[in-house]
């Protein structure tokens, strides 16, 4: 007998030879780690950290570009849809897109293009993504304007989702957290952060995070108020402007409102719609019904509700239907200050020459010092004034909003009466 080293000796021997097995082939995830952890490590951090990573989905999932060899410059470079939209995050989040179209963060790039000012920006403010645009990025847009963005060098408008689960970790407890928001959300004409985080509420979530209050204490985040079903739907009964339909019973309150929508260009001179809100109504942009405005108000009741007494709820959301009708007031006074320099021909009306009235939107572009002033009154003092109240944050509400209104008033008029001089004196001279 052979010793059995002989025999296996003899058998490979006498075998034909086995072909090498070729390693296998790297995922596209792997050539793109490969690549990303020498180029931009962070990234790689990122996703390894995400539900994406746990869930097995890979880097060409989200980004379904090819790379290509670029010789000249010895490096890969991109070519094709190399950032997701919200159509390519709905192949897997389908319920959470829907609901996200049908909130009003989906309408954000509309409303911007909408706005006459914001064709005037420079470019590195508008297609760089550090105006307007830096925050309204976050609306859905038209495959024509993904293309224009995309001839233009911007890439990184064209998605939604990752403007609250921001790139690569997607973090749906990010998402939720106030701080979220706070990037847009803050500043000039929508200060939602500040009058937040100086509220009860805002203060209470603080400590609880310190530890001070029990992990039980309630402590309301934005989304506890504005996503209280846990959805993407963000939505209020009053909308950004604090303007809508119809109009209250109240008859002072009712001239003024028409006043402020005749300066928003949305009714004309006789009270009638105009094609801007033709445009309002079809992007879903205000309250056109009481019934679609109360809808917006019993949901919000709801929400005060889980920590508050339905009377004391009640009462405050109605101090901030006050505190609008209140600052509208003050608005429509200062707006017909600025319409009677039109029709007495002592202040030259830019656009619109069919409105007797100032168009609002036009913003820092307004061609005149009192025209400016009546600007900044709309989108920063009204706004402080009725969002801090609802808010409940005082200072907001009353130093940034109420006070600052007065102000404008008087100065307004104080302005009306200088150019009144100043155009008298110009006649006396000429006679």
């Amino acid at each position: 007998m052979f010793p059995l080293a002989a025999v296996l000796l003899v058998i490979l021997m006498g075998a034909p030879a086995l072909a090498a097995t070729p390693p296998p082939a790297a995922s596209p995830s792997e050539q793109c780690v490969d690549c990303h952890l020498e180029r931009s490590p962070q990234i790689v951090a990122d996703w390894r950290a995400s539900r994406h990573f746990e869930a097995g989905v890979g880097c060409e999932t989200c980004h379904p570009a090819e790379h290509v060899a670029d010789a000249d410059k010895g490096v890969l470079v991109k070519r094709g849809n190399v950032l997701p939209t919200p159509e390519l995050c709905a192949e897997c989040h389908s319920e959470r897109v829907d609901q996200f179209k049908a909130g009003k963060h989906a309408l954000a790039w509309t409303v911007m293009k909408a706005m006459p000012t914001a064709h005037m920006l420079p470019v590195t403010l508008g297609d760089g993504m550090k105006g307007c645009g830096g925050c309204h990025k976050i609306g859905v847009k038209t495959d024509d304007e993904i293309r224009e963005l995309r001839k233009t060098g911007v890439g990184y408008g064209v998605a939604s989702c990752d403007a609250c689960h921001t790139r690569h970790t997607f973090s749906a407890a990010e998402a939720r957290q106030p701080e979220a928001c706070r990037s847009c959300h803050m500043g000039f004409d929508h200060a939602q952060w500040e009058m937040y985080s100086s509220s009860k509420h805002g203060v209470r979530h603080e400590l609880r995070r310190m530890q001070v209050l029990p992990e039980t204490a309630a402590a309301p985040t934005c989304q506890t108020c504005h996503m209280p079903a846990g959805d993407h739907g963000v939505r209020t009964g009053w909308g950004f402007l604090a303007v809508r339909l119809p109009m209250p019973e109240d008859e002072e309150w009712a001239a003024d409102r028409t006043v402020i929508l005749q300066a928003l260009g949305v009714l004309d001179a006789a009270g009638k719609p105009t094609a801007r809100f033709e445009a309002v109504k079809a992007a879903d942009l205000a309250r056109l019904t009481q019934e679609s405005w109360q809808q917006e108000r019993d949901a919000m009741e709801k929400v005060c509700t889980s920590c508050h007494a339905g009377s004391f709820a009640k009462g405050e959301l109605a101090k901030g239907d006050d505190m609008i009708r209140q600052a509208d007031r003050l608005m429509a006074e200062a707006i017909r200050t600025v319409a009677a320099l039109y029709a007495d021909g002592i202040l030259k009306k830019p656009s619109a020459a069919d409105s007797p009235y100032p168009d609002l939107l036009e913003f820092h572009d307004a061609s005149s010092q009192i025209e400016q002033k009546l600007f900044v009154m709309f989108l920063e003092h009204r706004m402080r004034a009725f969002q801090g109240t609802f808010h409940a944050s005082p200072d907001y509400a009353l130093w940034y909003g109420w006070s600052e209104l007065k102000r404008d008033v008087t100065e307004i008029a104080d302005l009306a009466r200088e150019l009144r001089r100043n155009a008298a004196a110009a006649v006396a001279v000429k006679q």
